[in-house]
């Protein structure tokens, strides 16, 4: 049987832990079978939030195998950055014996700062959180460390950005295994209804065109975030928040620094990013509920937005 070992490091963070760890048990209740173990290289671990951990077992009780994985989730920064991280040389050294022997190693977050250390980053495609990048290029200058994705595979080595991008790595592992059907079930029973692949980047459509106070121009972005399908004309804009349809558009360009159909594509593109990971969707569904026209105006626009 297939193991996932899931290393447990002082100051963990609980999401980077919890999260892959929770979509390969969730697999397990759709059939799939793997046995999850937990090890630790210190005699205490506490969480960064103050959660201690109990009876786990040292890294060289593990008996692992080709095809098997090990997890390394994310620390605390001034954990990751001490003199004690660094010296912990037999605990990398048996990262790096492993990954020889053909187990697939991941990290999330700035656990891929113990993957560096072991010395599989280099000449290898590689992410952490982006709050960690240049750090990352920086103590490991063979590295290629790529700014804005939410996970990648190099070199049989998975690094993902961190925090909730753990649980995308851990479906698009689970896809390589089960297939697209299968991961589209366990997302579904996580209640991750628009899964994410290492196309998206770090930043947010969402998000992003948001650092402004204009109440009015908050509404027309939610509005139009929740309604994608629909026609968004400038008319119906305006209306809803009772401005001229003139007005809105110059006090949208004004605060977001976008029009307002540059905006609209960009998050109907999104959307349509998100969907067609769900192998149940047509292309003419999709298209249909992100607003496009015709199944052909989408798939020329994804092939102009990769």
């Amino acid at each position: 049987m297939r193991k996932i070992a899931f290393i447990i490091p002082p100051s963990v963070e609980i999401l980077d832990l919890s999260g892959p760890l929770q979509v390969f048990t969730e697999a397990r209740f759709y059939g799939f079978e793997v046995q999850l173990e937990y090890y630790t290289y210190s005699q205490e671990t506490i969480s960064n939030s103050g959660l201690a951990f109990s009876n786990v077992a040292h890294y060289s009780q593990a008996k692992l195998k080709e095809g098997d994985y090990i997890f390394m989730p994310g620390m605390s920064f001034d954990y990751v950055d001490s003199i004690a991280f660094r010296a912990e040389k037999d605990f990398f050294g048996w990262i790096k014996e492993q990954s020889n022997n053909k187990i697939l190693v991941c990290s999330v977050c700035n656990g891929a700062f113990a993957l560096g250390e072991a010395g599989l980053l280099n000449d290898t495609e590689c992410t952490t959180h982006w709050r960690r990048i240049e750090q990352l290029q920086t103590r490991f200058p063979k590295a290629k460390v790529l700014t804005d994705v939410l996970f990648k595979k190099s070199n049989h080595v998975y690094t993902s950005a961190g925090i909730s991008s753990g649980i995308d790595l851990a479906l698009f592992i689970l896809e390589e295994l089960k297939g697209a059907f299968f991961t589209h079930k366990v997302a579904r029973g996580l209640v991750v209804y628009y899964r994410r692949n290492d196309n998206h980047t770090q930043k947010s459509i969402y998000l992003d065109y948001r650092n402004h106070i204009h109440p009015k121009i908050h509404e027309v972005q939610d509005y139009m975030i929740n309604n994608l399908s629909g026609n968004n004309s400038i008319e119906e804009l305006a209306d809803l928040v009772a401005m001229s349809p003139r007005n809105l558009s110059r006090v949208f360009k004004e605060k977001t620094g976008t029009t307002i159909i540059e905006y609209l594509t960009l998050l109907r593109v999104e959307f349509a990013k998100t969907l067609v990971n769900n192998p149940e969707y047509t292309i003419e569904y999709i298209a249909a509920q992100c607003g496009f026209k015709t199944a052909r105006q989408l798939q020329r626009i994804l092939k102009s937005n990769p």
